[in-house]
């Protein structure tokens, strides 16, 4: 795959300084009532024994670690009791995120409460606190620390990052459920990332605002008491012939063989021998096009990381791969990966409640397919659109929203027709609601296919004899999500 040539590389450049002003004064709000910072303090802040507990239990990988502290602060009759605060805070942020303002606004949390309660995911896994600091506030709990106890039952997060940060500590947060570690904190979102559909979906806004040393105050007084809702998550699980390599994405491990669900009949031989990939997302899952551009796009960033400074500069790439691609002229090509995706695709749904699975056409003019959980699609565009009452009910059709247990299956015929609905004028090709999705590729003319989950690419091999089977399921247990307005 071929890079953009100079002229694209000096254009970027040059909007790249002034991108992230440009796109951070969309964020600016003037409204809301002056915080004060002692104030904002003692409301969030930890004892100091709980903080520096929480420290050595994740730095030592021992829960236990956490009772010396506890014991200076209760040996003696001269010590205090302890109190927990009115509402503790967590924040997690991706340092890298946010270009340059990603060190100054983690010094600036460190300053608003004490620096053990800001957590740089460069250093430490979202899962480590779960497993020692979150287990270190459970175990000091379970010896009689009643703050301890009330701490880590008040407790809420905050993610200072992209989507991809938000959903990394979303489905850390969600293996508390699974270990029967209830309550599970609530999370809020400092959008640090190009797209935040996640943290526009909730409240957070889309960009991180300029004046963000006063609206950072703003945002973590907000976490401290703002309502919450409830966000689904989607389990992804492919199913391949095996002997292909699959350069997979962060997002998506490789697994032991999964069963495949019995109520639906597949057509044809299967395979002796199966590799197994499993992925949860939060967002979206496509094929096709899209998430082609996306792929030449991720590596482009990665191989240049200086032509990606900002919002601004990131969509002039995305852009250029997109015409590079054929997008915007596929109509006029007849290369076999440009063809519909109804040539390599089979498609089964279940509907909301039912059990049944059901055949879907897909039209022969679409090249991708997107399977969308949120409103808020590619830096807040909506391409479901917003259906009318009528419409609903004709096509059997719900209301789209981030908890109602379906997914919104669509797809785009090319760049023109997509360009149309990120613009708002017309809604994508609608094809299905789902509760359960089950896509099965085949290979034929095409030697690859390109898929993308919540914003990470990967090119997904296929095999010509055998079919790759992808299933999507919703999985039980919903995120809490804090809901910025």
């Amino acid at each position: 795959m071929e890079s953009p040539g100079p002229r694209l590389e000096t254009a970027v450049t040059k909007v790249a300084v002034r991108s992230s002003v440009i796109e951070s004064l969309k964020g600016w709000s003037l409204s809301g009532v002056q915080i004060r910072k002692e104030e904002l303090r003692r409301k969030i802040t930890m004892p100091e024994y709980l903080r520096l507990s929480i420290k050595d239990a994740i730095a030592s990988k021992d829960i236990d670690a956490g009772k010396l502290h506890y014991e200076r602060s209760t040996t003696g009759d001269d010590k205090p009791v302890q109190v927990a605060p009115e509402s503790p805070l967590i924040v997690f942020i991706n340092s890298k995120s946010g270009g340059r303002y990603g060190p100054e606004l983690m010094a600036r949390l460190q300053d608003l409460m004490g620096e053990e309660q800001v957590i740089d995911l460069l250093s430490v896994k979202p899962q480590e606190f779960i497993n020692y600091g979150l287990g270190c506030l459970e175990k000091l709990a379970s010896i009689g620390d009643m703050c301890a106890k009330e701490t880590r039952e008040k407790l809420r997060i905050v993610v200072a990052g992209g989507d991809g940060t938000v959903g990394w500590v979303l489905g850390c947060l969600g293996e508390l459920h699974k270990a029967g570690r209830d309550p599970v904190p609530p999370t809020a979102v400092v959008p640090l990332g190009t797209g935040n559909d996640l943290s526009r979906s909730f409240g957070w806004g889309g960009s991180f605002p300029f004046s963000w040393k006063a609206a950072i105050k703003k945002t973590l007084d907000k976490a401290t008491r703002a309502p919450t809702s409830r966000l689904d998550s989607w389990n992804l699980v492919i199913s391949m012939p095996a002997g292909a390599d699959l350069d997979n994405p962060y997002s998506l491990k490789r697994t032991e063989e999964v069963v495949l669900d019995q109520d639906l009949k597949v057509d044809g031989p299967l395979p002796e021998k199966v590799s197994c990939y499993q992925g949860v997302f939060y967002n979206y899952f496509s094929i096709g096009m899209d998430a082609q551009v996306a792929y030449g796009f991720h590596h482009l960033r990665n191989e240049k990381p200086y032509l990606a400074q900002g919002p601004i500069s990131n969509k002039i790439i995305y852009s250029s791969y997109s015409c590079k691609q054929g997008w915007f002229f596929t109509p006029c090509i007849a290369a076999p990966g440009l063809r519909g995706l109804n040539n390599i695709l089979r498609l089964h749904v279940k509907r909301l409640d039912t059990t049944t699975w059901e055949p879907i056409t897909i039209p022969s003019s679409v090249r991708s397919i997107v399977a969308l959980n949120l409103h808020s699609y590619a830096s807040g565009r909506n391409p479901w659109g917003n259906l009318k009452p009528e419409y609903l009910k004709k096509k059997g059709f719900v209301e789209a929203k981030a908890d109602d247990g379906v997914l919104e299956v669509f797809g785009f015929k090319h760049g023109w027709h997509a360009s149309f609905v990120m613009a708002d004028l017309i809604s994508a090709k609608h094809i299905a609601q789902a509760s359960e999705i089950r896509f099965e590729l085949r290979g034929g003319a095409w030697k690859e296919s390109f898929m993308q989950m919540d914003g990470e690419p990967w090119k997904q091999p296929m095999n010509n004899e055998f079919s790759t089977f992808l299933d999507i399921k919703r999985v039980h247990f919903q995120s809490i999500m804090i809901n910025g307005e």
